[in-house]
């Protein structure tokens, strides 16, 4: 009895965790660069140090990377609007504590105080840090990450090569997905720059969620959580028949 309410209790917390990445996923189905979540199902096995113990295997789940699939590439002759070229190209940016990240999404803008950012609002990392763009009255971004400007007052033909975008690639190295959708590095650390990587200016990359799947995957995600509930209920209604067998006739 206790298995099958411990078993049916873990699989309904899986069963949630599931929906929850899976409405994250529809949700941010028109998101640039979105990268869908994958969330994988796993059976917990306990040990006493010397051998497996079955009498509860409970479910775990995950949220153990982002499907790679890169998305449907858009052009939209925007200068601040780049994508990555290459599956395993990443733009390097500023996450929330200060470490660096990783993203695809390239519909950049410049703020107030001249600090380049993605759509998301974290800063886009250069060769040195964030990067920053002095006023400009032209902006180009080349297919290498080199941002170029013609200063405010300069001539149309004096382009200044102000900063690089910071591209790597994750080929090689454990990288997981935050839940801030940004690429992180597992355990810490950086990814190193890809010389080789190259960007597409003038255009985004779309999320890559599909809608029919994830609307497939919610079906049959409710369906096993369905299952999980009715579990529950049968072993109320077998407890309570037990307990009915129990009592002393008065």
């Amino acid at each position: 009895m206790d298995k099958l309410v411990y078993t049916a209790a873990t699989g309904l917390r899986a069963q949630m965790a599931a929906q929850a990445a899976i409405a994250n996923n529809m949700a941010n189905a028109s998101t640039t660069g979105f990268r869908a979540d994958r969330v994988v199902f796993d059976r917990i096995t306990l040990s006493d140090g010397t051998q497996a113990l079955s009498a509860r295997q409970p479910t775990a789940e995950e949220v153990t990377d982002a499907d790679r699939t890169p998305g449907a590439l858009q052009q939209t002759g925007r200068n601040l609007d780049v994508a990555m070229t290459g599956n395993d190209t990443w733009m390097t940016v500023q996450a929330s504590d200060g470490s660096e990240a990783y993203t695809r999404r390239g519909d950049l803008s410049v703020t107030q105080s001249g600090t380049l950012q993605t759509g998301d609002g974290y800063l886009v990392m250069g060769q040195s840090g964030p990067i920053t763009i002095p006023p400009y009255q032209s902006l180009s971004i080349a297919g290498d990450g080199s941002i170029s400007i013609v200063p405010l007052g300069a001539a149309a033909t004096e382009t200044t090569v102000i900063d690089k975008i910071k591209l790597v690639s994750d080929k090689g190295s454990t990288t997981v997905k935050g839940l801030d959708n940004l690429l992180h590095v597992k355990g810490g650390g950086n990814l190193p720059e890809n010389l080789d990587a190259k960007l597409a200016s003038g255009a985004l990359e779309g999320s890559n969620v599909d809608m029919t799947k994830a609307l497939v995957d919610m079906v049959e995600n409710q369906r096993s959580y369905e299952v999980q509930a009715n579990l529950l209920k049968e072993a109320k209604s077998m407890d309570e028949s037990s307990a009915s067998l129990m009592r002393l006739p008065t």
